[in-house]
């Protein structure tokens, strides 16, 4: 499976988001200490984030292990930002590879991350992948069960959905055909729209912004965990959490 997290905040460095944290993304590549499937996230991984005054994301996405890039270390150093997502990745069998599968796969202003996995992918999701209109289903990046939720949660978001409900739709429609882990990460660069469906997920609020991950980065008392089966929707200053419901509406975050 994977980890991934997202922040909202004061323009903070990836390294001290990602790299420094005593049980950050770096050490959950290879020690995660709360996932509930798989032991190591060692299959490629990926950061976005977005520069003030430019709505559209960049990323760094690579195929090998997170410690195993001296020059995302590099990168990451230099690099701040006040809306981060990252994700290292324990790929499924049968699956894409190369970093076109490691998240966060992007589409204009979001940037998206899914950990878990749809059983009985690629036959189970059949009905679902006939959602989708050709050039979409052909324009996916990798052949990966993360790639088509992403394309169709953004179908439903080009669509007029709010995010809320495009996480809660997509969650609720994989679960009518088959089981699986569909913990979703999706921002863009204002708001965090997370799912809790399968697998752990936990988040901070304070001075320093908002942090929602799949495990605490560190010890403080301040995290929350999520309860399985609900729908998170956050700012840099405020957490909303609810159950998933297909009619879920979108809070006003004051």
């Amino acid at each position: 499976m994977c980890r991934h997290l997202a922040f909202l905040g004061p323009p903070t460095s990836l390294a001290e988001l990602l790299l420094a944290p005593e049980h950050g993304l770096l050490k959950q590549s290879w020690a995660p200490r709360r996932q509930l499937h798989g032991t190591v996230n060692a299959d490629g991984f990926g950061a976005g984030w977005y520069a003030a005054g430019d709505p559209v994301p960049a990323r760094y996405r690579r195929a090998v292990p997170m410690w195993a890039d001296p020059s995302f270390a590099d990168v990451a150093r230099v690099t701040s930002s006040a809306a981060v997502l990252a994700a290292v990745r324990s790929a499924t069998p049968g699956t894409t590879p190369d970093e076109s599968a490691a998240a966060p796969y992007a589409d204009g202003k979001w940037l998206f991350s899914h950990n878990g996995r749809i059983e009985g992918w690629p036959h189970s999701t059949q009905t679902l992948v006939a959602q989708l209109p050709a050039d979409r289903l052909l324009g996916l990046e990798s052949r990966v069960d993360s790639a088509l939720l992403w394309g169709l949660i953004s179908a439903k978001l080009d669509a007029g959905e709010t995010a809320g409900n495009a996480l809660a739709t997509v969650v609720t429609e994989v679960s009518a055909l088959t089981t699986g882990r569909l913990n979703f990460l999706l921002t863009d660069g204002v708001t965090i729209t997370a799912t809790a469906a399968g697998d752990s997920l936990f988040w901070r609020c304070g001075p320093s912004g908002t942090v929602v991950a799949s495990e605490p980065s560190d010890d403080d008392g301040n995290w929350h965990e999520v309860p399985d089966q609900s729908l998170l929707t956050a700012t840099a200053d405020r957490v909303d959490v609810r159950p998933i419901s297909v009619e879920w509406k979108e809070p006003i975050l004051i």
